[in-house]
Formats: structure tokens, C-alpha cells, sequence
């Protein structure tokens, strides 16, 4: 198994009925999509809706469609990859990229985390304000109150956090259903807006600000985390289910998340387009018209409660997001608590600072802001996603097909093209102003552009220049000298044999012993427990099976000392590829005896990347046993 886990505390959680119907076994995976769609409607889409439809009423519709076509292949190749490979996005790319490329991956996605969490901090105070008159600065420093609903969430199951989604997501759905009923929008007109067209030159720009509010970076990442908190059977067929559940799941969830935005675009266009109201654009806006032009004030209060309901459920999944991409980057785990401080701090410091200095006006430029934040994260998960589900060294037979392949690389064109573009037009406002800060725009934002061009052309080309283009050049290894004939190897002074309590320690037990006896050297017996209270408290766990491994030790040493071989033993606590290797250096072994797990084809690439791990953190040689022999 790999080194840690994604999102350990509810890693393979959940159990799924093996031989119960399509349904239970349907919901037991339901849950995960629900969770990364909220991020699909979280109030920095709100603001984008809603301008795009009082402007151009129905015409961009399609454009949504599209966003959300593009979610679903994306996020199904997410929750792909955190399937079949055991690793989540961040994971897969710490386990791919050298180190410096990793860390600036990782800056990036903080980033993105933190435009999003101040969208969500925005929204929630925005919402609170329209609803109760909360003032909007004060409104921003009760959401820093959310951290305590995160931890209660967070201690009580990822299955009663994902039901508390559930139970967001249909409130927004059921709001937002009875402000269509209300706003009576015209059917044949939305009907027209699902055939793609542009207005105007303006309307790209529009489209451009949906479909990077749309498609948020870090729910890649989260969802290829959150799929593993399923007990998966891990064979062919068992993985073949999981992902057809999952993409159902991934179906249904984001088409929720589809109506919903499109339910915020039809009731702007319904209400404020055909009013002749065109620049409606502020979400505070909207709510103050919508009464007298709706004539119900039901309208405005669904309004406000739909949008508390978005920020704090996208307030949720943004906490898992960046808990994962710290993990899984730079492997730098902090209490969730901790983590969900630094979040919030990192989103409320600025919308206090533009609150207090510009004024309550400025929000909507500031939710805007985010967004084109997002827009510039975007690629650089769409891209290394697309790369590692496409690799069939990290897949197996579950590679994605050509056809597969070509509708990614699309999707991955469009959404780099067009964000680019948002992301070049917004920089070209920064970088026209005159004085000083024209001229700390000018400073700061060119050399930015071009250390994350770089490092968005090394992602795109790495599969091909940094790795085939290697192979097909081999180095010459072996250098031009000849060496001179080394005497005879020495035996061992001492060997090991790493046990994991499976089938093959009989095997590692007999050839190691046999090893041991003909070098007439000691024989170390290791094991690892892996249990949470031996990660956590490590040699001071001692729990019920700790003390049975002891034991279970000392009789294998007590069985091979009948045939002379001098035995020792020693007990690790915590991950097997770190403590190993520990053990190993502390004892001075020469030699590690494993067994490999009896598998073949994928399930052996699977369970056998400790193995590969260990061998790239050992300076000494492994010797591999099967079941039949010596691999």
C-alpha cells in the first residue's frame, strides 16, 4: 500500500454491500459527487449567473450545458484515478513531478482554495446581511464561527457529512425551484438558449466568467480523495463496479449542480432581462429587485437562504480540498482545525481589508477577482489528470480509451483557451493603469505570467519530453571504462525479513532462515503495525494488537532456533515504507526478504508499490518471494 493515505481518518470508512441490490449498492456510493458539487454552485457562480442573464436573458443556457458536460468527464476521470490508483490528484503528482515543480503545483492550489473560500465567505455574509440586516464586515466575522460546524461534521463520519450536503444541496434545489414557479420564465426561449450562440463580442467574455465559475480546480482533486473513503474490493470487477456506481453518482450530482446555476440564469433573465434591467450584475443587486418585480417577497428571502446554504456547504468541501492538497503535495499534515483557521484567516483578511478601505461596493469586483484566480489554477489539474489517467503504467487495463482521450485533450483546450484569454484581459486592465500601481502591476504581474507559463508548458510536455523522449535515447549507464573483476561477495552479515502476517511468511521465513544459516549471520523478524492508535502513539500504543504481533514474533524466533539460527525481532509502528528502512539502518541489515502478495497483472502493480517504495528508499538489496518461489 502506498506511504499514507488520502484523507486517513475516513479512508475506507464506508462498507459496500457485496451481494445486495443495485440500489443499496448504488447508495452506498452515493455521496462523494454531492459533496464536490457544491463547488459547482457556490456563490462565486452566483454572481456570474446572474449577470449573464440579465444581460443577454436566455442566449447563454448552453453555455452551462457545456460547463457541465465538461464537469462530468472530469470529474469522472477524477474519481478514476483515486480508484484504480489508491492516490488522489495531489498524490499522483507528488508521486510524478520533482520536488520544486510539486511546490509551486501546491501554491497554486492554495490559491485557488482561498479565491473560492473567499467567495464562500462573501456569499455567507452576503447572504446573512439580505436575510437578517447583518451588517456585511460583521457578517464576514461570524463565518469564521463555520469552523466549529467543519469539526463537528468532520468528527461525526464522512457518511453524516455527506447526508448534511445532501440536505444543503436540496434546499438550494428546492428554493430555487419555487423562484422559477415564481419569476414564470418564457420555456421557449430557454429551449432557444440551448443552441450555441454569441450575442455579442461582450457575451465571450461572459461566457468565459461561467465556465471558470463553473469548473472549479480543486474539486478534482477532492474527488479523487473522497471516492477512496469506499471499501473497494480491488480486482478487476470490483474496480469495473465501482467506477460505473461512481460515474452514475458523478451524473446525477452534477446535473443537480446544472439546474441550479441554470435556475439562477433563467430567474435573472425572467426577471431583470425582460424588465430592461441589462446590468444587474451585484448579487445584493438582484435581491433588492426582486420583490417589486416578482411582486412576492418569498422571492428575496429564498434568495438569501439558497446563498447561506451555498457558502457554508462550499465552505465544507473547500476544508477537505486544501487538507488534501497539502497532504498530498508537500505531505505536511496540521490538525483540521488548525487547517480550517489558516483557510478561513487567509479569505476573511482581505474582504475585512476591501470592506473597510473601498466600501461594501467592491464585493462584487473582489467575487470577480476570485474566479479569475480560479480560472488561472484550472489547467494546471486538468492537465496532470488527464496525463496520469491516460498513463497505462499507473492504470493497468483501466486507462482511459482513445475516444476518452480526445474528449479530455478537447475539454483541456477549450478550458485553457478561454481562460487565458479572461485571465490576459483582466491583467491587461491591471497592467494599463498609470502611476504606481499601474507600475507594481507591471513588476509583479509579467514575471508571475511567465514563471506560471513555464510551469503550465512543463506539465503539458513532461509526459513526452522528460520520460519517452529518455527512453528512446538511452544514457550509457555503463560508462566507457571496463571495471576491474571484483572479488567474491562476502556473506551477509546480517539479514532481515519484513512479515506482514499474510500467506507468504512461510515462504519469507524459509528461504530467509536458509539464507541466514549458509552466511551463518543473524536473522532480524520484523513486522509493522499499522493500526491508528500505533500511527499515532507509535511504540507507546501498546493495544490488544500490538502485543499479539509481539508474540507472534517470538514464536517464529523460537521455531527457527530449533534449526540454529539465531534470531532477533523487533516490532514498527506506523507506515511500512518509513519504518522499515529505519529498522533496516538502525540494525545494520544487508539484506531485506519480502514477500510479494500473489497477485498478478494490475492487483500485483497495486499491492506491490510498497515493495517498489521500499527498493528506492533501501540501499541494500530485496529479495522478493512468492507464494511459488522467488520473484
Amino acid at each position: 500500500m502506498p506511504e499514507d493515505k488520502s484523507l486517513s481518518e475516513v479512508h475506507s470508512s464506508v462498507s459496500v454491500p457485496a451481494k445486495r441490490g443495485f440500489l443499496r449498492r448504488l447508495l452506498a456510493f452515493s455521496g462523494p459527487a454531492y459533496l464536490v458539487s457544491v463547488g459547482y454552485m457556490d456563490p462565486g457562480n452566483w454572481a456570474t449567473d446572474i449577470a449573464a442573464g440579465s444581460r443577454y436573458g436566455y442566449s447563454l443556457v448552453w453555455v452551462l450545458l457545456m460547463s457541465n458536460a465538461m464537469a462530468v468527464l472530469l470529474q469522472s476521470l477524477s474519481a478514476r484515478l483515486g480508484l484504480v490508483s489508491g492516490r488522489d490528484l495531489a498524490q499522483a503528482c507528488r508521486d510524478r513531478y520533482p520536488a520544486p515543480v510539486n511546490f509551486a503545483l501546491w501554491v497554486l492550489c492554495e490559491a485557488a482554495i482561498a479565491a473560492c473560500d473567499l467567495a464562500e465567505v462573501l456569499g455567507s455574509a452576503i447572504g446573512l446581511q439580505l436575510l437578517f440586516g447583518i451588517p456585511l464586515l460583521y457578517g464576514v466575522l461570524v463565518t469564521a464561527l463555520d469552523t466549529f460546524l467543519i469539526l463537528f461534521l468532520h468528527q461525526a463520519g464522512i457518511r453524516k457529512m455527506e447526508a448534511f450536503i445532501l440536505v444543503m444541496v436540496a434546499t438550494i434545489g428546492g428554493c430555487f425551484l419555487v423562484e422559477i414557479v415564481i419569476s414564470r420564465p418564457d420555456l421557449q426561449g430557454i429551449a432557444r438558449g440551448l443552441i450555441p450562440a454569441l450575442p455579442d463580442a461582450d457575451a465571450l467574455y461572459f461566457a468565459i466568467g461561467i465556465l471558470g465559475a463553473t469548473v472549479m480546480p480543486h474539486n478534482l482533486y477532492l474527488h479523487s480523495s473522497l471516492v477512496q473513503s469506499r471499501k473497494v474490493v480491488k480486482t478487476a470487477q470490483g474496480i469495473r463496479q465501482s467506477l460505473k456506481f461512481n460515474l452514475i453518482d458523478s451524473v446525477f450530482a452534477l446535473n443537480m449542480a446544472f439546474f441550479i446555476n441554470a435556475a439562477i440564469l433563467v430567474m435573472a433573465a425572467a426577471v431583470f432581462h425582460r424588465a430592461g434591467m441589462f446590468d444587474v450584475a451585484e448579487i445584493q443587486d438582484a435581491h433588492r429587485l426582486l420583490a417589486p418585480l416578482v411582486g412576492s417577497t418569498l422571492a428575496p428571502a429564498l434568495f438569501a437562504i439558497a446563498l447561506i446554504c451555498s457558502g457554508q456547504s462550499s465552505t465544507i468541501t473547500g476544508t477537505l480540498a486544501g487538507q488534501i492538497v497539502m497532504e498530498g503535495f508537500v505531505n505536511i499534515r496540521l490538525r483540521p482545525w488548525v487547517r480550517r483557521l489558516v483557510t478561513r484567516a487567509v479569505a476573511i483578511v482581505p474582504a475585512v481589508a476591501t470592506i473597510l478601505w473601498v466600501g461594501e461596493d467592491a464585493t462584487g469586483r473582489l467575487l470577480i477577482l476570485s474566479q479569475v484566480i480560479l480560472s488561472l489554477q484550472l489547467s494546471f489539474a486538468v492537465i496532470p489528470l488527464i496525463h496520469m489517467v491516460s498513463d497505462k503504467g499507473l492504470m493497468g487495463a483501466f486507462a482511459i480509451r482513445a475516444w476518452v482521450k480526445g474528449l479530455a485533450w478537447a475539454t483541456a483546450g477549450i478550458i485553457a483557451a478561454l481562460n487565458v484569454k479572461l485571465v490576459i484581459g483582466e491583467m491587461g486592465g491591471w497592467l494599463g493603469k498609470g502611476g504606481s500601481a499601474g507600475l507594481a502591476a507591471r513588476a509583479a504581474a509579467l514575471p508571475a505570467a511567465v514563471a506560471v507559463g513555464l510551469l503550465l508548458l512543463f506539465v503539458l510536455v513532461e509526459p513526452w519530453l522528460f520520460r519517452k523522449g529518455f527512453r528512446r535515447r538511452p544514457a550509457n549507464v555503463h560508462g566507457d571504462a571496463e571495471p576491474e573483476i571484483a572479488e567474491p561477495s562476502r556473506p551477509f552479515r546480517k539479514i532481515a525479513a519484513a512479515l506482514d502476517f499474510g500467506p507468504t511468511d512461510a515462504d519469507v521465513l524459509s528461504r530467509a532462515a536458509a539464507l541466514a544459516a549458509s552466511a551463518r549471520c543473524p536473522l532480524l523478524l520484523l513486522h509493522v503495525v499499522e493500526s491508528a492508535s500505533a500511527r499515532a502513539l507509535g511504540v507507546e500504543a501498546g493495544d490488544a494488537e500490538s502485543q499479539e504481533d509481539l508474540e507472534r514474533l517470538k514464536r517464529y524466533a523460537v521455531a527457527l532456533g530449533k534449526y540454529d539460527v539465531v534470531v532477533e525481532t523487533e516490532l514498527g509502528f506506523g507506515s511500512p515504507v518509513r519504518v522499515i528502512p529505519e529498522i533496516i539502518r538502525r540494525h545494520g541489515a544487508e539484506l531485506l526478504v519480502v514477500g510479494a502478495h500473489g497477485h498478478k497483472g494490475f492487483s500485483d502493480w497495486l499491492y506491490g508499490s510498497t515493495i517498489d517504495e521500499l527498493r528506492h528508499r533501501l540501499n541494500i538489496s530485496v529479495l522478493v518471494v512468492g507464494r511459488e518461489g522467488t520473484s
